[in-house]
C-alpha cells in the first residue's frame, strides 16, 4: 500500500477516499447465502504518503450468536475461519497489523475477526429487533414521497400477518404484507438485497395508499395487489401467492436473514 500510495499525485494536507460495496457469500449447514453488501472497504490516502485502509462486515455469520442473541456456533465454524483467512491476507499484503477497533453493540472485533459471545455474551439482549429494525423502518419511509399521516396502513401489528415476495426477476427483495386481524399493512425490506431492496418498497407502499382510501382491509389490499408488477422492464413484481407468518415478528426476521 505504501508504494501505491507514494505513486498518486496528492498534495499535502490533501486526502483520497476511495469506498467499495463488496457482494459475497457464506454458508449455513453447508447451504450458500449471497448479499449484495457483505462488506465495504474503505481507502484513505494522506498526500503525505499515510494510508487507513478499513473494511466492515455486515453479516452476522462470524459470530456465535446472531444479531437476535441466538447461538449459532456452526455458522460461526463453517465462516469464521474463513474472515481469520482473510484478514490475515490483507495483513500481509499492506505490511501492517490488524486493528480490530471497538466493540460494539452486537460484537468485539478482534484482529482475527471476533469474539467469542457464547463465552462473552452480548451487550445488549435483542439488539437486532431493539435497533435495526426501527432503522430500517425510518429509513424505508424517508424514501416515500409525500406525508404519510392518515394515508398509510398501521405499520406494526400483534396479529399473524400474511405475505408475498417482492423479486425483480428471481431476486427477492422484500416482502408485503398485511395483518390478518386488523388494518396494518407495509413492506419488510430484505436486509441481505442492500440499497436495492428499499427502493424496491417505494412503489409498492404508493399503491397501498389509495386502496387504503378506497376502504380496502389491509388483507384486501394485499389481496388486490398479489401478481402485479411496475412498469418498465426494470421493476419489481409481487408474487401471485401469499404465504403466512406466525407474526410481523416472524416476518422481520425473515427479511433480516433470508
Amino acid at each position: 500500500m505504501g508504494n501505491w500510495a507514494a505513486a498518486l499525485p496528492l498534495l499535502p494536507e490533501r486526502l483520497l477516499t476511495l469506498s467499495l460495496k463488496l457482494p459475497g457469500e457464506w454458508t449455513e449447514s453447508g447451504a450458500g447465502r449471497r448479499a449484495e453488501k457483505l462488506f465495504t472497504v474503505r481507502v484513505d490516502v494522506w498526500g503525505e504518503g499515510a494510508v487507513l485502509l478499513a473494511l466492515a462486515t455486515y453479516a452476522d455469520a462470524w459470530l456465535t450468536l446472531d444479531l437476535r442473541e441466538r447461538p449459532q456456533p456452526d455458522v460461526a465454524a463453517e465462516n469464521a475461519p474463513r474472515l481469520a483467512t482473510a484478514l490475515k491476507r490483507i495483513s500481509e499484503l499492506t505490511g501492517a497489523e490488524t486493528d480490530p477497533g471497538d466493540p460494539t453493540r452486537h460484537a468485539r472485533p478482534t484482529a482475527e475477526g471476533f469474539g467469542d459471545l457464547l463465552a462473552e455474551g452480548a451487550e445488549y439482549d435483542d439488539s437486532w429487533g431493539t435497533f435495526e429494525v426501527p432503522g430500517r423502518w425510518k429509513r424505508l419511509m424517508a424514501l416515500v414521497p409525500g406525508s404519510a399521516e392518515g394515508q398509510d396502513y398501521e405499520s406494526s401489528t400483534e396479529h399473524p400477518v400474511r405475505y408475498a415476495r417482492v423479486r425483480r426477476g428471481e431476486r427477492v427483495l422484500g416482502f408485503l404484507w398485511a395483518s390478518v386481524g386488523d388494518a396494518a399493512a407495509g413492506y419488510e425490506p430484505r436486509n441481505a438485497a442492500g440499497d436495492a431492496a428499499f427502493a424496491a418498497g417505494v412503489p409498492w407502499l404508493l399503491r397501498l395508499r389509495p386502496l387504503r382510501a378506497r376502504g380496502f382491509g389491509a388483507p384486501e389490499a394485499l389481496e388486490e395487489l398479489l401478481g402485479d408488477r411496475e412498469d418498465g422492464p426494470e421493476g419489481s413484481a409481487v408474487e401471485s401467492t401469499a404465504h403466512e407468518a406466525a407474526s410481523l415478528d416472524a416476518l422481520e426476521e425473515l427479511s433480516g436473514r433470508f
